[in-house]
């Protein structure tokens, strides 16, 4: 089972008023000892048991209002009707950019690889600390709200890309593309440093942030994820270069 740690109060400066987050787990403990502890936190929590009450709260809105009703999805895989990996899918096929944290008993490598492929942002296994998860919380909120509020009007050109950096959006070969949060601001720093490498501890550092707990290898998901978007030939990439035994520069 999981412990239930005590979780010390940030400061009010850390939290960003109406932060919602969606809380998606069957098993009625789990999922009543992470809504108390993420309201103790002064987070608005709102709750469904399985996959299809979730789907229910998220596909009645359009995309926007998605987005701005919640800040954040703490997704269970293994839940009765549709399960985690679906709803990601789901998600993320439509354009639905909110941070997921999936939880699951699988540890396995390729269990974690798997998740953040279909589109996940983090990934904690059962049994995991209760102060753990509100920490990943935590971050993932700060991260995305420092990608919304942190913009300006920039765009920059490369190739046949071009990124907008106030209206976060991306045209490849004259056809507008659908980037996660990471992946924009992934890209946001290979187009500003060309040509520069840049290793899998430096690309956390400056995406993800020093208080990132998850895999290094989420940084090679997420390179393979541009490569789809972004190249002709993702086999072949004339963008997104790996440098063997140094990390990865672009152009």
């Amino acid at each position: 089972m999981l412990s239930f740690d005590v979780v010390q109060n940030p400061s009010p400066s850390e939290l960003i008023h109406n932060n919602r987050i969606l809380v998606v787990e069957d098993e009625d403990l789990i999922r009543d000892m992470i809504a108390i502890a993420l309201k103790e936190e002064g987070y608005e929590v709102i709750c469904a048991s399985n996959g299809q009450e979730a789907l229910n709260l998220l596909q009645t809105q359009e995309s926007d209002r998605v987005n701005s009703l919640v800040s954040l999805i703490v997704l269970d895989l293994m839940l009765p009707q549709v399960n985690g990996l679906d709803i990601c899918r789901l998600l993320r096929y439509r354009g639905n950019i909110v941070p997921i944290l999936i939880l699951s008993a699988k540890a396995s490598e390729t269990d974690r690889v798997l998740g953040l492929e279909v589109g996940a942002d983090d990934y904690l296994t059962k049994p995991f600390s209760m102060r753990e998860l509100v920490a990943r919380c935590r971050a993932l909120i700060r991260r995305q709200n420092y990608t919304t509020n942190n913009s300006n009007a920039t765009v920059q050109q490369f190739g046949d890309i071009a990124l907008f950096t106030e209206e976060c959006r991306v045209i490849v070969r004259g056809q507008e593309v659908s980037l996660s949060p990471k992946e924009f601001r992934l890209l946001d720093l290979f187009m500003s440093y060309p040509r520069r490498v840049w290793s899998r501890e430096q690309l956390i550092e400056q995406v993800w942030g020093p208080d990132f707990l998850g895999d290094s290898k989420t940084v090679d998901v997420h390179i393979r994820w541009l490569r789809e978007k972004l190249e002709e030939d993702p086999s072949h990439p004339e963008y997104l270069i790996t440098i063997r035994g140094f990390g990865y520069r672009f152009g």
